[in-house]
């Protein structure tokens, strides 16, 4: 993991067309700008982490039906 230090408008650019900005600090919370290409999916953690789950769960469902499917032929 890169550890950077940045102030209040200062940025750091990802892979030359992302821009993520430090916007506000307020004791331990920090707000972030980020500018990307629509094309670029942007998720806080914890909502990541649920979308995973929610896809590994309908490929299971999805495998499940598939033998269903198998036995009434």
């Amino acid at each position: 993991m890169l550890a950077l230090a940045r102030k209040i408008n200062e940025s750091i650019v990802i892979n030359n067309n992302i821009e993520v900005t430090i916007l506000e600090i307020k004791g331990d919370q920090v707000k972030l700008g980020i500018n990307a290409p629509k094309s670029v999916p942007i998720y806080r953690k914890e909502i990541f982490l649920q979308i995973q789950e929610a896809n590994k769960e309908a490929a299971q469902n999805a495998a499940s039906m598939d033998v269903i499917n198998q036995l009434f032929k």
